[in-house]
């Protein structure tokens, strides 16, 4: 999906939303807990009854790889389910040089034909580089993030400016906004305005927004461009919203809920 079509599924629907499809065997429904296809069953529900209201689905692969060959199959058919009109991102956030990273970019722009993957940039370009030579495709550069020890490296002072404002001015230079967005946590929300700044055209995967306490208000009003410009993830707001034979429900019920705040800025 190239970024004319995936701006033309966000107007249509008026939608920034990603749900993030962190499925965990331990956290399914009663009925799904125990069967072979259990998680695929729950992902299928949940793409079923959100995909009006979401324009991006991502795939932490972490919850998938858990359960070896059997999580990868449910990865692929999960990827497989998903609407032809979504975007989808398999957050991997890779980061290796040369052949490896050659083979990590194959494993999820072939193999597994995602869209986009994450990409941890610490190495430097060499290991960036190969996922932006797939064209059609994107790389999503982990920038700044929300975590407790994003303190430790993100935000130490590198000269006049944080160390992650050097990382994205960096790393904007190795491709275009058609195939480069960047990782920013919705709690950062001091910085907002500031990657806004330095990054006017890129698109932004925004997570934490929900269980994690950012606020989708604040991020629309600091992180909106000419064409949206970012994507919202949710992951256990959305797919967690219910717990009983229910689930579905109120996923879809969460999804238009978050998508109705959404269109006010659309």
């Amino acid at each position: 999906m190239n970024r004319q079509q995936l701006v033309a599924a966000i107007r249509q629907k008026k939608s920034v939303l990603c749900v993030g499809l962190d499925t965990s065997p331990e956290k399914l429904p009663e009925h799904l807990q125990g069967l072979p296809d259990g998680v695929l069953r729950f992902n299928k529900a949940i793409i079923d009854a959100t995909r009006d209201y979401a324009v991006a689905y991502k795939i932490n692969t972490a919850f998938y790889e858990a359960q070896g060959l059997h999580g990868w199959s449910a990865l692929q058919e999960t990827l497989a389910y998903l609407p032809s009109d979504v975007f989808s991102i398999a957050d991997a956030k890779r980061g290796d040089i040369g052949n490896t990273a050659d083979q990590y970019a194959k494993t999820f722009f072939e193999t597994y034909p995602f869209h986009s993957v994450t990409v941890a940039p610490y190495m430097g370009e060499d290991s960036v580089r190969p996922f932006l030579n797939h064209k059609g495709h994107w790389a999503i550069v982990l920038g700044l993030t929300s975590n407790k020890g994003s303190q430790d490296f993100q935000m130490l002072r590198c000269g006049e400016q944080f160390l992650f404002e050097e990382v994205l001015r960096k790393v904007a230079t190795w491709g275009s906004p058609e195939q480069l967005m960047f990782v920013i946590g919705a709690t950062q929300d001091a910085q907002l305005r500031r990657v806004r700044e330095l990054l006017p055209e890129h698109f932004l995967l925004i997570p934490g927004i929900g269980a994690q306490g950012g606020d989708l208000h604040a991020v629309c009003k600091s992180a909106l461009n000419q064409d949206a410009g970012i994507l919202v993830n949710v992951s256990r707001g959305i797919i967690y919203a219910g717990h009983g034979a229910d689930f579905a429900t109120c996923a879809r019920d969460a999804a238009a809920a978050y998508q109705q705040q959404m269109s006010v800025y659309l």
